[in-house]
C-alpha cells in the first residue's frame, strides 16, 4: 500500500512534537504565580496534528500513529536511562548537569505515559465520533471539543499521578486546571490555522475520511 509523503509529514511532526515536549518538559517554570512545564509550549501541537490526522485519514491511520508516537516516547525514556547510568569518561564536568536534565524519575515517566496514551485516543475517537455526527460540519466543534476531552483526560491523569505526594493537593489543582486551560486556549487560537492545513489536505488528497464503521478499539494497528 502507498502511503502519502503528505501522511508521513504529519505524522513525523506528530511524533517530533512529542519528543520535544518530553525533553524539555523537565523543567518547571512560572509567569508571575503561574507555575508552567515547559512541555507547555510545545506538547498542545500534538494535539492539533492529531486532529489533522484524524480529520482527514480517520480514526484507523491516526491510531497508528499514536502507537508510534507511544513507541518513541518508550524507546526514548528507556535510552536516556540508559545513557544517565553509563559511567562518565574521567573528568568529564557536566554528569550531575546530565542527570538533572535527562534523569527523569520512573513515576513521571510512567505519568507521562499513561496520560498521553489515554489523552490521545480521546482526543482522537471523539473527533472522529462528532465528525460522522455531524455530517462533517462545524470542524472548529470537532478539534476544539475533542481537545476539552483529550487534554482533560491528560491532564487529570498525568498530575497526581507524577505529583501525589510531592505537591500538595491544592497546588496539583491548581496546576492541573492552570495548564489545561492554557492548552485548550492554544488549540482555540490555532483554529484558523487547522482549518487551512486541512483544506488544503483534503484537496491534495482527495481524503476527507468517515468513520463510520471502524473498530474504535486503541489495541488493533487494523485499518
Amino acid at each position: 500500500m502507498t502511503i502519502s509523503h503528505r501522511l508521513l509529514i504529519i505524522s513525523a511532526l506528530f511524533i517530533t512534537c512529542l519528543l520535544t515536549a518530553n525533553i524539555v518538559g523537565v523543567k518547571m517554570g512560572s509567569l508571575g504565580p503561574v507555575i508552567l512545564p515547559a512541555a507547555i509550549f510545545i506538547f498542545p501541537f500534538s494535539y492539533i496534528f492529531g486532529d489533522v490526522l484524524t480529520e482527514v485519514y480517520g480514526y484507523a491511520r491516526a491510531r497508528r500513529v499514536i502507537w508510534a508516537g507511544f513507541a518513541a516516547m518508550v524507546f526514548a525514556s528507556f535510552m536516556a536511562t540508559v545513557v544517565v547510568k553509563l559511567p562518565p569518561a574521567p573528568g568529564w564536568p557536566f554528569q550531575e548537569a546530565y542527570e538533572n536534565v535527562f534523569g527523569q524519575t520512573p513515576r513521571i515517566v510512567a505519568a507521562s505515559l499513561i496520560a498521553f496514551f489515554a489523552g490521545e485516543f480521546v482526543n482522537s475517537y471523539v473527533l472522529a465520533k462528532m465528525k460522522v455526527w455531524m455530517e462533517g460540519r462545524h470542524l472548529w466543534m470537532r478539534t476544539i471539543g475533542s481537545t476539552i476531552c483529550g487534554e482533560g483526560v491528560d491532564s487529570l491523569l498525568f498530575y497526581p499521578i507524577a505529583f501525589s505526594g510531592v505537591w500538595d493537593q491544592s497546588l496539583i489543582l491548581s496546576v492541573m486546571i492552570t495548564n489545561y486551560t492554557l492548552k485548550v486556549a492554544v488549540e482555540v487560537v490555532m483554529t484558523p490555522v487547522t482549518y487551512r492545513v486541512v483544506a488544503w489536505l483534503k484537496r491534495a488528497e482527495s481524503e476527507d475520511y468517515y468513520d463510520r464503521h471502524t473498530n474504535f478499539s486503541p489495541f488493533t494497528l487494523k485499518t
